[in-house]
């Protein structure tokens, strides 16, 4: 799904960017351009970067305790 019309970034981008260790709106505005724009998109862009890096800390936990 495209999060930044202004910038054609979509969610998957902004989860691979989450992989790859981006950990801020900053960082991942830098990235991918995601809310460098209009800006409409910052808080959703956020929201996803969120649930990655939660996800990722869920994954990384799951394994860590096997």
């Amino acid at each position: 799904m495209y999060v930044c019309l202004c910038n054609a970034v979509t969610d998957r981008a902004i989860r691979e960017a989450a992989a790859r260790g981006i950990d801020t709106m900053d960082a991942l505005a830098a990235e991918t351009g995601v809310g460098a724009c209009c800006g409409a998109c910052r808080p959703l862009a956020l929201q996803i970067l969120d649930e990655a890096q939660a996800s990722s800390r869920g994954f990384h936990g799951a394994i860590a305790a096997a």
